[in-house]
């Protein structure tokens, strides 16, 4: 049977990080509303799109072998049509053209919004290469959410101005664009009208949001008009950038109850040389300022950051000096990265470490904050926690969710003993014991 517009099965597989996969939930609104059946399990889609991400190494690397898997299965028949979006092919349009003959169409993505013309297109056999600036990729719309139906991500920018020397994102997604704050808080209120009750801020740089549009840093004020929402419970910060992390923003923070005291502040590195290398400012003791002030305003803050090991002209004497400040400050959520050398930025015509050197550095610092983490874990003993249930694992018999500690997809999960809860139920989970840098507990 020929496939047709209303018989065609259409499936997304989103790589990347939640900005990625905001883009992929207004694809898929608009895929649905154009009448064609979405699965989720790619092998049983007709049409396979892979939106991808470009942004490191392992990436790139994740997203072709993503692609190299949908041709085979065209290959043995399965996905009869692949179309490949994201910053993959934003970034490198004529290589996804030349070495990558079996794909059907791609779109750089300003182009996300044609998604349902490109499917059309490929049905019909035709091929399509469809790119304009990032900076047309349309924020606005509404979305078919893929997370569990008690959060979803709220994007508020896209793109960035920061140009950190190692990072090619201003490259991929272009300049920073604020979307308007009207836009947002409605987007918000549709949200928790269809049940959501946590909702995760993000863009490329959180604390930038209004400076491009307002001329002012307006992350302040969306969030006191987000807490008067009523229904949401949960307001979370991820991408904040240190030197943007202001006294005003502290400051709601700290008073606005429905804000969880959780901020993801991506630091990359301590030593001042390093940073101005890195094209950001502060240094050792600027950072230990910050962080001290956060702690104090917010006694129980979960800050999460990432370090980059390895960067250009990193000496063993930086390294160290990074390792110890980690294990001085201790902070209770990291990651922590090989320096991933990116053409067309400006630290790939640096001196390089050696590679192997690289990824030595992060193993150690990755090693010693399990260690830490342990130690954190060792103290919520005891302690009583507001947790949503996210699942039941029936392998150990006991139910899994998230406390104020724990950002969706990348902190991990609270393992707890109870009866008869749902999906998306809040609770209060008394933790008992630590296993394998778990925590365990049980309802109370």
């Amino acid at each position: 049977m020929h496939i047709t517009e209303n018989t065609a099965k259409v499936g997304i597989v989103s790589l990347g990080c939640p900005k990625n996969q905001c883009d992929a939930e207004l694809m898929l609104d608009k895929i649905a509303k154009a009448g064609f059946a979405l699965v989720s399990e790619p092998g049983l889609a007709d049409v396979v799109i892979i939106n991808t991400c470009g942004f490191i190494q392992s990436a790139k690397e994740e997203a072709i072998a993503e692609i190299l898997e949908a041709v085979a299965r065209k290959n043995d028949g399965f996905n009869k049509k692949i179309i490949v979006t994201g910053c993959l092919p934003q970034r490198y349009k004529e290589q996804m053209e030349s070495e990558f003959p079996e794909v059907d169409a791609i779109l750089g993505i300003g182009k996300n919004d044609d998604i349902v013309e490109a499917i059309n297109s490929v049905l019909l056999d035709k091929k399509l290469s469809a790119f304009t600036a990032p900076e047309e990729l349309n924020m606005e719309g509404e979305r078919l959410l893929s997370t569990l139906p008690h959060y979803a991500y709220l994007r508020i920018a896209d793109g960035c101005d920061n140009r950190c020397s190692y990072c090619a994102i201003p490259l991929i997604r272009g300049k920073y664009r604020s979307r308007k704050l009207e836009n947002i808080v409605a987007e918000a209120r549709e949200l928790v009208a269809n049940g959501v009750r946590e909702l995760v801020i993000i863009s490329q740089d959180t604390t930038n949001y209004g400076a491009d549009l307002y001329g002012e840093l307006k992350l302040p004020a969306l969030l006191n008009q987000l807490c008067e929402i009523k229904e949401i419970k949960w307001l979370r910060l991820l991408y904040c950038y240190p030197d943007k992390v202001t006294d005003e923003l502290i400051s709601v923070m700290k008073n606005q109850e429905k804000i969880v005291k959780y901020i993801e502040m991506p630091i990359q590195h301590c030593n001042g040389e390093i940073l101005r290398a890195m094209n950001r400012s502060g240094n050792e003791q600027s950072l230990w300022d910050l962080i001290a002030k956060l702690r104090t305003e917010m006694r129980d803050i979960i800050i999460r950051t990432t370090v980059i090991a390895g960067f250009p002209g990193e000496s063993e004497e930086q390294f160290t000096e990074l390792a110890e400040f980690l294990n001085s400050v201790r902070f209770e959520r990291l990651g922590c990265f090989a320096y991933s050398e990116e053409e067309d930025t400006a630290a790939a015509e640096m001196e390089q470490v050696d590679a192997k050197e690289r990824l030595y550095r992060a193993e150690i610092i990755n090693e010693q904050q399990e260690i830490r983490m342990g130690e954190f874990y060792a103290e919520q003993v005891g302690k009583t926690f507001e947790v949503v249930v996210e699942g039941f694992d029936k392998y150990f018999d006991v139910y899994f969710g998230r406390s104020y500690m724990y950002a969706p997809e990348i902190d991990g999960m609270i393992y707890f003993e109870g009866k008869d809860l749902q999906i998306s139920d809040f609770v209060n989970v008394k933790i008992k014991d630590v296993i394998d840098n778990n925590l365990i507990g049980e309802v109370v």
